[in-house]
């Protein structure tokens, strides 16, 4: 992710980069450096590897897949390049490609290299906190917004027509993610092959194709640093494409927290503070902003929680391998179950009888 949140303090040496033969890929791509180029790794980034790098007088983003074993189409920086650099100009505010290696010569794999931002991300509950709840109210608008101007933009117009396949994008990626949560489970849960089952008999029809980011939340979207309502870079676009556009915000309220009901592990509480509004209440403004009904929401915030419960479960993997840098892995593996335990609940309150498990 590209961050100048000061909570996001570099840690290194560790998994440095080779500095002088990305200064040589950058000189030889454009990039006048002004002085020695350094780089740190920054904390955060539990997926793609992320770093800051400064030559002194100018500061960039760089961003590469894992380290170790990947699975096929995981993690994928062309995409990443392809869709943030085809966004610029429009409503959706992203980062300034400056450089794109596919040569994984250079630094062991390919990756690229983004503006710094200036603005801050809310990760924590405690960094929430701090806002005032007129502010917290702004953000959540924000990120609203944000993700309707994202909907609305026509994928042919930006040259992304071709990108994907909108046209059974949902059975894709039911298939993808049971297939990759057999590829790296750590232990048996057949709470999954519950939950996939379910979702396959009862998944619905795409009504709104368009681009879709993957993984939307509030710690994805950098805002002003003295302005939450003002959204300066939509980050994160690895797992995005051209596909169902509620399954963006099925993840967003799969990842709101509210008082009372059990936490994203992840967000773990993030936006559980007064001024923030209720999931309810995210998706009503959602809907009515582009003019659509969301009865069928349930199916896609299940399907959220199947998919990102996969994806620790990916991470947690790549750590217990040693392929992981930096810190905040540990608690990663204990997080699938609660995950888990969730989508079923809400299956089992879910007007699809076939979603509850009844006949």
């Amino acid at each position: 992710m590209a961050s100048s949140d000061t909570s996001e303090g570099p840690i290194a040496p560790e998994g440095a980069l080779d500095g002088a033969a990305l200064a040589g890929y950058l000189a030889a791509a454009g990039v006048e450096l002004a002085g020695e180029l350094r780089s740190s790794l920054l904390v955060g980034g539990r997926s793609n590897p992320t770093y800051a790098l400064s030559d002194g007088s100018r500061e960039w983003i760089l961003r590469r897949p894992p380290h170790g074993h990947v699975l096929q189409s995981a993690h994928d920086m062309a995409r990443e390049v392809r869709v943030v650099t085809a966004l610029a100009g429009t409503p959706v505010p992203v980062p300034h490609v400056v450089a794109h290696c596919e040569d994984p010569a250079v630094l062991g794999a390919p990756f690229y290299v983004m503006d710094r931002l200036e603005g801050r991300t809310f990760r924590t509950r405690e960094d929430t906190a701090v806002l005032a709840e007129t502010d917290r109210a702004a953000l959540a608008g924000a990120l609203v917004d944000t993700l309707v101007a994202l909907h609305d933009v026509d994928p042919a117009q930006v040259g992304l027509q071709g990108w994907g396949r909108p046209d059974g994008y949902l059975q894709r990626q039911l298939a993808r993610w049971a297939r990759q949560w057999e590829a790296v489970k750590t232990s048996e849960r057949p709470e999954v092959g519950v939950l996939v089952e379910r979702l396959a008999a009862t998944m619905p029809v795409s009504r709104f194709p368009g681009i879709v980011h993957g993984d939307y939340k509030v710690d994805n979207v950098m805002v002003g640093l003295d302005d939450p309502a003002r959204v300066v870079g939509v980050l994160d676009w690895e797992l995005s494409t051209l596909g169902d556009t509620l399954s963006d915000l099925g993840l967003l309220v799969s990842f709101w927290d509210e008082v009372g009901r059990p936490f994203n592990p992840i967000t773990a509480g993030a936006t559980a503070h007064p001024g923030f509004p209720t999931a309810d209440e995210i998706v009503e403004s959602y809907a009515r902003q582009r003019g659509i009904g969301v009865d069928d929401l349930d199916w896609y915030v299940v399907f959220a929680d199947v998919k990102i419960a996969v994806v620790l479960e990916q991470i947690h993997a790549r750590h217990l391998r040693g392929d992981t840098l930096g810190d905040g892995f540990d608690d990663i593996g204990d997080m699938v179950a609660p995950l888990l335990e969730r989508a079923l609940d809400r299956c089992s309150r879910a007007s699809d009888a076939a979603l509850r498990g009844v006949g």
